[in-house]
């Protein structure tokens, strides 16, 4: 059996309803800032139940101009996780800010009982990710936050919907920044952004800070960039938008699946916790494994598309050597980046391939 780590084939085995939508797109000639990004933008904020949104280009741009609007630049220092994305830290380092590592715990988030160790009097942010699907814990970060009056950028790249006692990540800091990669559980035919605040006066700054500061065709009231959301992505967001919560609670019905049947290879697989206050949307589902490569080998040999995410951590990688890290200063980090491997979860998955991939991991391990 061949079973794909991508579903995009599946997704868009029909596309003649967006072809059409991109007729009347082209006919209207609306491209830039057009209605659709204005629909899209109240969609998703009503589908966060947070009050704004605002579309930008990319996940990453979405974390460049909120810490940049934030004021985050040259000689300060931000704090995340070794363990994540380059989007994220890429992100900080282009601010000219300095990223600081803290290391993660076994939920594969940042270890809170490790920010304030690495607090100095240039720390001007904590950037904690929600990996995987999987929020951080926010209410702790935020403690944290307004104990050193430090401002709080949530990297919910991967984590549409996922929630902390029933509120949505995007819920606590300044903003929140998402993804719409053709990959995520809410997903557009290139990439796409999207930024969500509980402050007016932020979303405000930031229309004018993804349109090169415009407040009119003419007249220009700050320096910005030009991060626009398209309007043909924001036509196929708003196609998709209403089937994300059906996505979702597909992506966690196939983890518990693979929860259920993997408690069983105790000793080989090791599920990160879960805590019942919180949704997990499984933009991935990651788990650690005893002779991972081992194990990575003979999924690919069955058919079965896994990955790593990822392989090297980022304190190790070339880019980030100017930061003077080195092997051993974040071992929960470096220990997953040797166990860690990711098994499709995707809403289109069918039960005899979830069944396949469990079968596949059982007789690797158990003959």
């Amino acid at each position: 059996m061949k079973i794909s780590y991508s579903y995009l084939a599946r997704q868009f085995k029909n596309i003649d309803p967006y072809l059409k939508d991109i007729k009347k797109l082209v006919k209207s000639g609306d491209f830039t800032l057009g209605k659709d990004v204005a629909k899209f933008e109240e969609n998703f904020a009503k589908l966060c139940k947070i009050p704004f949104a605002l579309g930008v280009s990319s996940g990453t741009d979405a974390l460049i101009l909120s810490l940049e609007i934030l004021g985050i630049g040259h000689n300060d220092e931000v704090i995340t996780a070794p363990n994540t994305f380059i989007a994220t830290v890429g992100a900080i380092a282009m601010t000219g800010a300095r990223p600081v590592f803290v290391d993660n715990n076994e939920e594969y988030t940042i270890d809170v009982n490790k920010i304030e160790k690495a607090i100095t009097p240039k720390t001007k942010a904590i950037l904690p990710v929600h990996l995987s699907g999987c929020p951080a814990d926010m209410p702790k970060i935020m403690e944290i936050a307004k104990k050193y009056n430090l401002l709080v950028v949530e990297d919910a790249a991967q984590s549409i919907l996922a929630t902390i006692d029933g509120k949505h990540v995007g819920s606590w800091g300044q903003t929140a920044c998402f993804s719409m990669h053709p990959l995520k559980n809410l997903n557009v035919w290139g990439d796409a952004g999207i930024i969500v605040t509980r402050s007016k006066e932020l979303c405000e700054k930031l229309k004018l800070f993804r349109n090169h500061g415009l407040a009119t065709r003419d007249e220009i009231e700050i320096f910005g960039h030009n991060s626009r959301l398209d309007s043909l992505q924001a036509l196929v967001a708003n196609r998709l938008i209403k089937d994300t919560v059906s996505i979702t609670d597909k992506r966690i019905e196939n983890a518990m699946r693979f929860d259920e049947a993997f408690k069983k290879l105790k000793g080989y697989i090791t599920i990160p916790p879960r805590r019942p206050n919180v949704k997990q949307v499984y933009h991935t589902y990651v788990i650690q494994a005893k002779n991972r490569d081992g194990l990575y080998a003979h999924m690919l040999k069955k058919g079965v598309e896994v990955k790593i995410h990822y392989p090297i951590p980022l304190h190790l990688q070339k880019a980030a050597a100017y930061l003077g890290y080195k092997a051993g200063d974040f071992p929960v980090c470096e220990e997953h980046c040797r166990t860690i491997i990711t098994l499709p979860v995707h809403q289109h998955l069918t039960s005899k391939e979830i069944d396949y991939m469990i079968k596949c991991v059982r007789e690797f391990y158990l003959g």
